[in-house]
């Protein structure tokens, strides 16, 4: 347990003492008085935030999978290069959806984050373009940085495939340089992954021509609708050809996220191996913090040896620059990402936190979707998000697949 000489103040039944101030030190400059509500969201119970580690058997976890990904109906030279990557059994995602993906269905995936939804969607991509060169697909997802995540991950299957041509992709975001963009995408190409507006640029610049492309991808599309990007995928899907394939994934599923899948999808195949709103391997709780030495709390909390790789979130890009400045004047080795920072400064410091040269990264709420960082020990929210949704993404950061960790929400 925490060593509470600091005086931070874990679980529930602790009362708030009197209202609190932030001193001007880190994201919550302005944040209001009022218990578990974020400036700009909905209110959130604060027991929301606590959920007790469970000790279960192991035939309550073990997942029994039905399918190895040798048996599935792929190319050899596919399955040589799942094996290369050291994939052996699929997670429960993977094996549920990769055969129905393979007959070329539609699909809506439902899952936990941080449960391998990647290769469930590229494994079967990547058979269709081995299968026929000329396959091409599309992928959307919210952010610049699960664009450059998945394009990794296509690229570290593509690496091991022996054909006579080469699979290639090209990652279209905005924030990056349009040009270098526009050249890879007069070169052969089998899948163009990106975020909306930028695609949304790119076709009306005649330089992505949609009814060539026969997969779409909806990744993250709970996050697409939250963030405004609806129009904008509208506007790609509108383009695809009628038949094509449609393969859509989302962590939560809202009356709107379900009008969109009516809009977009023929007859899909609907599977959900989501275990609740939160993962169970992922310890919650909250610190309530008295006279508003949150930034004093938190240091202690970070001296500690269990905190080895931290996520921090913050409400504002100058509230989380200004806290991660104050981190590293401390003596932290901290870095940033925020919508204040450019393609290359925000690829710059997540490759530092994923690189373990940085102990803290503090960030936003761009960076709650998606990312997929290993040992990840704790999620600090520093500023409580704005809605509970918020919540559950960012504490997905930690406790992936198979892996304990622990998120901590900071109430004044």
């Amino acid at each position: 347990m925490y060593n509470r000489s600091f005086k931070p103040h874990f679980g529930s039944k602790n009362r708030i003492h009197g209202p609190s101030h932030s001193h001007g030190n880190g994201p919550s400059r302005g944040r209001s008085q009022n218990r578990g509500r974020a400036n700009f969201g909905e209110r959130i119970d604060p027991a929301k935030f606590i959920n007790k580690a469970v000790v279960m058997t192991e035939a309550a976890t073990h997942y029994k999978p039905e399918h190895a990904f040798a048996d599935f109906n792929i190319d050899a030279r596919l399955k040589s290069s799942i094996a290369a990557k050291g994939y052996t059994i699929p997670t429960p995602i993977q094996d549920r959806t990769i055969s129905h993906g393979l007959k070329g269905m539609d699909i809506v995936g439902v899952a936990n984050t941080g449960t391998g939804k990647t290769a469930a969607f590229l494994i079967p991509i990547l058979n269709k373009i081995i299968l026929n060169p000329k396959e091409k697909a599309i992928i959307i997802v919210p952010t610049r940085e699960l664009a450059v995540q998945i394009d990794g991950e296509l690229q570290g299957f593509a690496k091991n495939i022996k054909t006579g041509t080469r699979i290639n992709s090209v990652c279209c975001v905005g924030g990056a340089p349009i040009g270098r963009q526009i050249s890879s995408l007069k070169y052969a190409h089998n899948v163009v992954i990106g975020t909306p507006g930028r695609l949304k640029d790119l076709v009306n610049r005649k330089f992505i021509h949609l009814d060539q492309f026969q997969t779409i991808v909806l990744d993250e599309a709970d996050r697409m609708l939250d963030m405004g990007f609806i129009a904008d995928m509208r506007f790609v899907v509108s383009l695809m050809p009628k038949v094509r394939q449609t393969l859509f994934f989302s962590a939560t599923v809202s009356h709107d996220v379900e009008k969109l899948v009516k809009e977009f999808l023929k007859d899909p195949i609907r599977i959900s191996v989501k275990t609740g709103e939160t993962a169970q391997n992922v310890e919650q709780d909250v610190v309530h913090v008295r006279n508003g030495d949150k930034i004093k709390v938190l240091h202690d909390l970070l001296k500690k040896g269990e905190f080895s790789k931290v996520l921090i979130f913050g409400r504002t890009k100058h509230g989380v620059e200004r806290l991660s400045k104050d981190l590293v004047s401390k003596g932290f080795k901290a870095e940033s990402i925020h919508g204040n920072k450019n393609f290359g400064q925000r690829q710059r410091a997540l490759k530092l936190f994923k690189d373990n040269h940085a102990q803290i990264l503090v960030a936003t709420d761009v960076a709650a979707r998606g990312l997929d960082i290993d040992n990840i020990t704790h999620v600090i929210n520093y500023d409580i998000p704005a809605t509970h949704d918020d919540y559950v993404h960012r504490i997905g950061r930690t406790g992936r697949g198979d892996k304990k960790g622990k998120a901590l929400t900071f109430i004044e």
